[in-house]
């Protein structure tokens, strides 16, 4: 990817990515150590690429261990206790419940292995849909954040939580990062809008610091909104705005 030389502030993005080619990258690493701004952003983009990265990866749930764990204990079968001197009766008893508690073992067994295999099937489907959705994410995130027309804004909201906004015509997308941002109260959520000419769209949540891609239009969208609505979002804001930042020059 080329930019013109004056746009070496619009590079801190596709830097931290490392999508630049060699000559851009040299120039902008000579840029930083004299750039407070660029050397912020390009930690900032860091932080958001090492979050998605780790979004993407999806560990056992713990209950798996514990659960097998006590499938196991509660399938196995230990040989009835009887008196060390009855060796006759023992002898009996063995030839009367070896089969049945054979059998039984086996049924018990068969039927719990059977149900753990279902339920780990079940969690690795469900593990495996949340990483593609995680991986999709982080290549849409990406794809932005490196674009050869992508632009970064800054702004602060309300709440002091510090805002970035990178957008890109191009892609038709837009990504927005939160830092600082407090958690919200029970039964409220951010919600994220795009000003379309006075109108706001929805354009998806934010619960905690962090990255998402906005949706919706973002092309043609004057500015990003923040408000703090109801659980489950609005169709249109419910509150004064924690932050309206333009995203065009």
């Amino acid at each position: 990817m080329k930019h013109h030389a004056t746009d070496v502030h619009d590079l801190a993005a596709a830097y931290a990515l490392n999508a630049l080619d060699t000559e851009e990258r040299e120039e902008f690493a000579a840029h930083l150590p004299g750039c407070e701004t660029c050397r912020q952003d390009t930690a900032d983009f860091e932080a958001t690429a090492a979050r998605l990265a780790a979004a993407a990866a999806q560990a056992p749930p713990a209950a798996m261990k514990q659960w097998t764990m006590a499938t196991i204990d509660g399938v196995r079968q230990l040989p009835p206790r009887v008196p060390a001197t009855s060796p006759v009766s023992f002898r009996g008893v063995l030839r009367r419940k070896a089969v049945p508690l054979a059998l039984a073992a086996s049924l018990a067994a068969a039927a719990s292995f059977a149900g753990l295999a279902a339920w780990q099937n079940q969690e690795n489907r469900e593990l495996e849909q949340q990483a593609r959705q995680s991986e999709q994410r982080l290549d849409a995130v990406t794809t932005v954040l490196a674009a050869p027309d992508a632009r970064t804004v800054h702004g602060r909201a309300g709440n002091g939580a510090l805002t970035t906004v990178v957008a890109s015509d191009r892609q038709n997308r837009a990504v927005f990062t939160a830092t600082g941002l407090p958690a919200p109260a029970q039964g409220k959520t951010y919600q994220l809008w795009l000003d379309h000419g006075g109108t706001m769209s929805p354009a998806g949540f934010i619960s905690q610091d962090g990255t998402v891609l906005l949706d919706g239009n973002t092309a043609d969208a004057r500015a990003v909104g923040l408000t703090l609505e109801p659980a489950g979002g609005s169709p249109q804001p419910t509150t004064n705005p924690l932050l309206l930042m333009s995203i065009r020059a």
